[in-house]
């Protein structure tokens, strides 16, 4: 079973300045809670059970939101606080535990990868992008049934979704023979960085979920650096694809780009409409803003 997940966090953000100057990006707040947590939530969800942050010397506010914080929690026990503190001591449950690894330097997303090897050690794994939130509907998340395909056919599985055609030329795009429904998954060919319009192989873009091998490090430890100058995850999974099934899972639920400021404002309207206690009232306040 499948119980690691490696978060990358230690990029710049650059996307989100000026806000990311000097608080990390994944600490930016989708309605009340950072959208860290959400991603951290999600793999809790789909039986993860250990968490790596693979982070930055800026980034200690992140390890520090999933650490206990003693005078608080005495402070809001002492004024009978009791909702609040029950929010903060549950934020993970007591069988999951974080743990952070240093990337020393901005090498792309397989570098972010391999800085956690030591901790994933022969385990199989899971990779969460926190730039994006997945939001599901269904009390089984996507990432519960990739983990459950790569345990039933010890395929990769890679997150995908449909895009609009027009838009392929912005997205990392998989070739695949045919189409799966969604919540289903199909043997990949390949992946083609951003193609241009018209040239696509398919219309199913990477969203940044990934649920791979331990064998992967040891192709990652001898990918050369490839776009960008950065050692890319990939490469490594074109690698794996000469002696492995790589699969595509083509998912459910939504997903929203928090790198983005848009795509974060979106993020903030969905999730915050579904809120239960915020829900009614910002679904009229969007109403009067609407008018």
């Amino acid at each position: 079973m499948i119980k690691k997940a490696i978060l990358p966090v230690a990029g710049l953000g650059t996307r989100f300045l000026p806000a990311s100057k000097s608080i990390p990006k994944e600490m930016v707040t989708v309605v009340d809670r950072p959208a860290i947590e959400y991603v951290v939530r999600e793999a809790v969800a789909a039986g993860i059970e250990q968490i790596i942050l693979v982070t930055h010397s800026s980034k200690a506010s992140i390890e520090n939101y999933f650490d206990r914080n003693f005078e608080l929690e005495t402070t809001l026990e002492n004024k009978k606080k009791f909702d609040l503190l029950k929010e903060i001591t549950e934020i993970l449950p007591p069988h999951v535990s974080v743990i952070s690894v240093r990337q020393p330097q901005p090498l792309g997303l397989g570098h972010a990868v391999l800085c956690a090897k030591d901790v994933i050690g022969e385990d199989d794994f899971a990779v969460l992008l926190p730039d994006v939130l997945v939001k599901d509907n269904d009390p089984v998340n996507d990432l519960s049934l990739m983990i459950q395909r790569f345990n039933a056919s010890q395929s990769s599985q890679i997150m995908v979704e449909a895009v609009p055609d027009h838009l392929v030329d912005q997205y990392g795009i998989v070739d695949v023979v045919a189409s799966p429904a969604e919540g289903e998954s199909i043997k990949m060919q390949g992946i083609v960085e951003k193609p241009a319009v018209g040239t696509a192989p398919s219309n199913l873009s990477v969203v940044g979920r990934y649920v791979l091998p331990a064998k992967i490090m040891q192709l990652l430890e001898i990918t050369p650096k490839g776009a960008g100058n950065e050692i890319q995850l990939t490469d490594a999974i074109a690698e794996l694809q000469k002696t492995e099934t790589v699969e595509a899972y083509r998912m459910k639920g939504q997903t929203f780009d928090c790198g983005s400021k848009l795509g974060y404002l979106k993020a903030v309207l969905h999730y915050g409409v579904d809120h239960p206690k915020l829900g009614e009232d910002f679904k009229v306040l969007i109403q009067e803003l609407a008018l």
